[in-house]
């Protein structure tokens, strides 16, 4: 029988990638990453072979590592992922840094989460600021039910989930702070097609011929859901910093900003309520 060393090198050989191939592999094995360290010599047994294999030949067809293991990493969290949801990005976590620069740790406060998906933005939020009331929207009814099992799973249990189309469920309601990672892809972007994106929820991606359609309806219409002074701040894509505080600007709202990712794009772009 192989050893896991070779196994190992045989997958990574075959997708271009280790971490993917380790990240495979110990979903089959259900171990931890420094579980390899010391068990590199060990011989693995026909049906852990097996199924590492057929998992490896999902990978190399495209399939996204997230939605064969049906976890992501997010922040302090780790999130059931599905193809209801789109799989939560690294470059996300600023959006959740810049909302919480806007919520006092201790404070009691409110903030609604639109199109929550996995319910990564909402639960993070939630864990770093346990005094908040969080309220998450999407219009999936299968992606509201892998959130409630993510809140479930980290006893997050004061996050509500709502269904409806963004700010809809929300009726009457206003909130200190309006986060949201909308679609902002151009419909007709090659990329829709390629790669990752090919597995993910098309709904959850793109957005218009400009790539602006929801963030326009959430510009427009977060305004009345804010209270006076209230934030409202989502994730774009690197060429829209100008057009969403453009938007921004024409809505009213003031202390517009746009804030580069780790890679020095624009990333997330955001406005203050006027008292």
């Amino acid at each position: 029988m192989p050893e896991l060393r070779s196994l190992l090198a045989a997958a990574t050989a075959r997708l271009g990638e280790r971490a993917d191939a380790e990240l495979l592999l110990l979903h089959v094995l259900q171990q931890p990453r420094s579980w390899l360290f010391t068990h590199a010599d060990d011989e693995l047994d026909t049906d852990v072979q097996t199924a590492f294999s057929a998992l490896v030949e999902r990978r190399a067809a495209g399939e996204p590592v997230a939605y064969i293991t049906g976890r992501r990493g997010f922040w302090s969290l780790e999130l059931e992922v599905t193809p209801a949801t789109l799989i939560p990005r690294p470059e996300t976590e600023l959006l959740v840094e810049l909302a919480l620069q806007r919520l006092l740790p201790d404070a009691a406060c409110s903030v609604a989460d639109l199109g929550t998906g996995s319910g990564a933005i909402a639960l993070a939020i939630a864990r770093e600021r346990p005094h908040a009331q969080v309220v998450a929207t999407d219009a999936s009814t299968d992606a509201l039910a892998v959130a409630r099992r993510n809140a479930q799973r980290h006893t997050l249990g004061d996050v509500a989930f709502l269904h409806g189309d963004w700010l809809a469920p929300l009726a009457g309601r206003q909130f200190d702070l309006i986060v949201s990672n909308p679609p902002y892809i151009e419909a007709a972007d090659p990329h829709l097609v390629q790669g990752d994106l090919r597995f993910e929820p098309v709904g959850a991606l793109a957005s218009g011929t400009e790539g602006l359609d929801d963030i326009r309806r959430i510009v427009r219409d977060a305004h009345v859901h804010l209270h006076p002074g209230g934030w409202l701040l989502f994730e774009h894509g690197w060429n829209q910093g100008d057009a969403t505080r453009a938007l921004l600007d024409s809505a009213g709202y003031t202390e517009v900003f746009t804030a580069q990712d780790l890679e020095h794009r624009d990333r997330v772009s955001g406005g203050r309520r006027g008292g």
